[in-house]
């Protein structure tokens, strides 16, 4: 199986304009992003919709490919990248481009979902832990998913699946293994391109999950298991604490 890992990485942001150029400690964050998944992957191109980021990537020595602007999502910059790039690679894995501590080890997880010549698309979850607390896990920016057993996913959901009902919810992390959603996917090569074709559903656009599309639309998701947390980059506060965790780290 031949991988290449894209990361989509978009200049406007309403939250953190110019995201990935942000400065982390001495480096842009995408720098930080690429430098992670290529210790996994041995192909790796930022796909992004600005002249500024696709500078700063090829002055680091990165790839980088633009895109167009109007992409609704980062599975449908993946596939445009991916068809000016990627001839003779399987498997597409998309790193989001605000995930700078994402580990090697997960990226390998994912991969190993592909063993089975049936796996069409995958993703990580992680376990929610007691310590968490029922705050964590009512989140609705935290997605759940429900898993077959199959290790294959049934559902995503911003609210908390399933419910318990003969407990307070106080008692439901005790009662019951909850998954969260790590945002990355891989797609192979044949299915990235059929799953951009697809219109919007209901249920993705209820949730505003894009991989709710997928699944409504027959598809099935693979799901590898992390108990590696990770940290994503949304704001410029979160930045602040990234810095400190990676002070921390060095």
């Amino acid at each position: 199986m031949k991988f290449i890992g894209i990361i989509p990485a978009r200049y406007g942001s309403s939250r953190f304009p110019g995201k990935p150029l942000a400065d982390m400690a001495g480096k842009p964050m995408i720098q930080r992003v690429y430098e992670q998944v290529k210790k996994a992957i041995d192909e790796v191109w930022v796909a992004t919709d600005d002249e500024r980021i696709l500078k700063i990537v090829e002055d680091f020595g990165g790839k980088a490919v633009l895109t167009s602007p109007d992409h609704k999502s980062g599975t449908d910059r993946c596939n445009e990248a991916f068809s000016k790039i990627g001839n003779g690679f399987d498997v597409v894995i998309n790193i989001q481009g605000d995930e700078p501590f994402i580990q090697p080890q997960q990226i390998e997880t994912l991969k190993s979902c592909f063993d089975s010549k049936e796996t069409e698309l995958a993703t990580l979850v992680k376990p929610f832990k007691k310590e968490d607390g029922f705050e964590v896990l009512f989140n609705p920016n935290s997605p759940k998913v429900v898993l077959n057993k199959n290790s294959e996913a049934i559902y995503f959901s911003r609210s908390i699946i399933p419910y318990i009902r003969d407990a307070h919810h106080t008692e439901w992390l005790d009662k019951h293994i909850f998954y969260k959603h790590i945002g990355m996917y891989a797609y192979r090569a044949n299915v990235l391109k059929k799953i951009t074709l697809l219109p919007q559903s209901n249920l993705e656009l209820a949730e505003s999950l894009e991989q709710l599309r997928w699944i409504e639309n027959g598809y099935k998701i693979k799901v590898g298991l992390t108990d590696i947390e990770t940290i994503g980059i949304d704001t410029p506060e979160d930045m602040e604490k990234a810095i400190k965790l990676l002070n921390l780290n060095n």
